[in-house]
């Protein structure tokens, strides 16, 4: 608001005049005070004593008996500008779009009337007025203990994130391309970036991006050369990247059995990345857990002495922004004094010292100028209060003016929010695309920001699946399978839509389901029969009646994986029967179907070696030329299964995990806190010598 238009609302305010009967040539900036009514009406909470002040001096104003907290216009400027749930910019048009606000839902209305300084009811301003009157001071209390203690309010969600969040219903966002979560880093203002790319343990390492080296233009990996750079910069900015594998509770029931898979997690992500990855360390490999803290502490560290931007980058459901609630840093806004004194807000105190310290500009026409009204009348000049209240309405004016001039709708990285130590969470839930923009949070007066970017597309294996399903295709916990015995001419079905068919002949499959949804064998007539929705009412279909005619082979998949050593049982044991597996007369097989956002499936296979076999181990060829070679040639004597999906799409494979041993090792909770058995040396003994004294005994 400009000062002719401020000066004109309060020339309204004292001579109660209304403003249609003054002329509009004479003083123009009444037209526009009266458009700025409801910005008067709307002090913050941190200013209410002096907004009380100005009411006792200004009785006699004028009233609008209009709420301006039901105004459209002024709620949109009093609303955060974005949805502190999934990021989109706050509206009130479209009801189906993300970020748009109901003005009479309870929590938006009561966020609009703390941040309005309207949620004083008529009743506390009674009881402030018959306190004033009495003589507290001798009865040793004060006004303040009558009073309901202010509380800060939580920002609302919009009514999409208000619906996922209490009725477990929603509609996805349209998921952005892997151009566009380029686009919208290029426009980082920071010279230092770091990408975590966010991967779920659930169907790793399906979920990785592939060319994001190349599209983000990151720093290349290091390679094992003691010798290979650090970093590189590109176009002037330094851009490095580090795997996040969340979820790992889903992998083994303890940490240090998670631990153990490191290297295993190593080799799996250098056969996702190709023969680009042959040589490259893979050092900022890590693998979290937000259920379990797993972790998460060391990665919030590192973030804190890192800076920068941080960018989480992922596809859909792989537990971004949960994991964004614990990585965090939380409460260190007040840690770098440097950027303290140069970043932080000012304080209280300052804002008045400098509101007091007038130019002298305004000095001189304070003095030589005084208001008159029509009739001749000198108006009393503002008191101290009234010009608080002026300057910080011109201060809250000009910043409400500010946000809204620096919000670009060009610009695919919307503004940062005011930093504060205890900021409010993206919203978390099973629902494929929740965060509709990028999410930024400020942390150490300006050290760093976490960007929480939306998904990348991930598969649409839900739209085959009934409504009331869906749910069940997000695995939440870790899955402990029986295992299953496919022998010839059966088949393993899964949610009675998915069919895994062995396809060597007399070879017996042993299966082991890590998927949230049921597993059925039978043979492979009722299967397909089942798949097409025609078999028994007693083998559920999760699937809808139209996907039938799109059930496809998604391939065949060979157990080319040798794991004779982990799954032979005590016979390759040091301290059992120690032969080793070259001498065996047979190898297990195995490997790891991926179903893409669903889990996995370990089969396991035994056969006969070939008269004559020699293991390749022992011709000295390196191991990366034998893994190359067993990857385009195809050993017969290899086990295969044949898998139909819809459409024939989201299924992988990987070298195995062998996660079913550590569900069959792992003890009892019976067995680990109960109490010891009790030692029996000489108990025959001692039941000896009281039947003995109980003989002899006197009758």
């Amino acid at each position: 608001m400009s000062k002719s238009a401020r000066v004109a609302s309060k020339l309204v305010k004292r001579i109660g005049t209304p403003v249609t009967e003054l002329p509009v040539f004479l003083c123009p900036g009444l037209v526009r005070a009266t458009f700025f009514n409801p910005l008067q009406c709307s002090h913050n909470s941190s200013l209410k004593p002096l907004a009380s002040q100005r009411r006792l001096v200004t009785s006699h104003a004028i009233t609008s008996t209009k709420n301006p907290v039901a105004d459209p216009n002024y709620a949109l400027r009093r609303l955060p500008q974005q949805c502190v749930g999934c990021g989109a910019l706050s509206q009130t048009v479209d009801e189906t779009g993300a970020g748009y606000f109901t003005l009479g839902r309870n929590t938006v209305r009561r966020y609009l009337e703390a941040t309005s300084g309207q949620h004083e009811s008529a009743e506390d301003e009674l009881v402030k007025e018959a306190l004033k009157q009495a003589d507290t001071s001798s009865l040793g209390i004060s006004t303040n203990d009558f009073v309901k203690p202010e509380t800060a309010v939580e920002p609302p969600v919009c009514d999409r994130c208000h619906k996922i969040l209490h009725h477990s219903t929603g509609i996805s966002i349209h998921h952005p391309s892997v151009e566009t979560i380029q686009d919208t880093i290029f426009e980082s203002p920071y010279k230092y970036n770091h990408v975590y790319h966010v991967l779920d343990a659930a169907d790793f390492p399906m979920s990785l991006v592939p060319g994001l080296h190349k599209l983000l233009h990151l720093t290349p990996l290091r390679s094992r050369n003691r010798r290979s750079k650090t970093g590189r910069f590109y176009h002037g900015r330094k851009t490095e990247v580090s795997f996040i594998i969340t979820r790992s509770d889903l992998l083994a029931p303890k940490k240090s059995q998670v631990d153990s898979m490191m290297p295993y997690l190593r080799a799996v992500l250098r056969d996702a990345l190709g023969r680009t990855a042959k040589d490259v360390r893979l050092g900022n490999l890590r693998c979290v857990s937000a259920k379990e803290p797993w972790w998460t502490n060391e990665l919030k560290e590192e973030i804190w002495r890192r800076g920068g931007g941080g960018w989480m980058v992922g596809k859909v459901n792989v537990g971004k922004s949960k994991l964004f609630h614990y990585i965090f840093p939380k409460g260190k806004r007040e840690k770098d004094k440097l950027l303290g004194k140069k970043l932080a807000p000012p304080t209280a105190a300052e804002i008045l010292d400098k509101i007091k310290k007038l130019d002298i500009a305004e000095k001189e026409d304070s003095k030589n100028g005084a208001l008159k009204s029509e009739t001749g009348e000198v108006l009393p000049m503002p008191t101290l209060e009234d010009a608080l209240e002026d300057k910080v309405l011109y201060k809250k004016d000009e910043y409400d003016s500010t946000d809204a001039d620096s919000l670009d709708t060009s610009s695919l990285l919307p503004p940062a929010p005011p930093e504060v130590d205890y900021p409010a969470m993206p919203l978390v839930s099973a629902l494929p695309g929740t965060t509709a923009s990028p999410i930024r949070l400020s942390f150490g007066n300006g050290k760093g920001e976490l960007i929480d970017l939306p998904g990348l597309s991930r598969g649409d294996l839900e739209l085959y699946v009934q409504p009331e399903h869906r749910a069940e295709l997000v695995m939440r916990s870790r899955v402990k399978p029986t295992q299953q015995v496919i022998k010839p001419g059966q088949s393993l079905l899964l949610g009675g839509f998915i069919r895994i068919t062995p396809t060597t002949p007399d070879v017996i499959v042993l299966a082991y389901s890590f998927t949230p949804i049921s597993s059925h064998r039978t043979s492979t007539e009722k299967a397909i029969y089942t798949q097409l929705h025609k078999g028994s009412e007693y083998v559920q279909n999760i699937s809808l009646p139209e996907t039938a005619e799109k059930i496809k082979s998604a391939g065949t998949f060979h157990l080319k994986w040798d794991v004779t050593k982990q799954r032979a049982g005590p016979i390759t044991r040091p301290e059992a029967a120690g032969i080793r597996p070259e001498r065996l007369p047979f190898k297990v097989m195995a490997t790891d179907i991926l179903i893409e956002g669903l889990g996995w499936i370990e089969l396991v296979a035994q056969v006969r070696k070939n008269p004559g076999e020699i293991d390749p181990r022992e011709t000295g060829e390196d191991e990366w030329e034998l893994e190359q070679r067993a990857e385009y040639e195809i050993d017969p004597s290899w086990p295969a299964v044949e898998v139909f999906t819809p459409n024939g799409k989201f299924v992988s494979s990987r070298r195995p995990m062998n996660a079913w041993l550590n569900v069959a090792e792992k003890p009892g909770a019976n067995k680990t806190k109960g109490r010891p058995r009790k030692s029996m040396k000489g108990a025959k003994k001692v039941v000896k010598i009281r039947r003995r004294k109980s003989l002899a005994a006197p009758l």
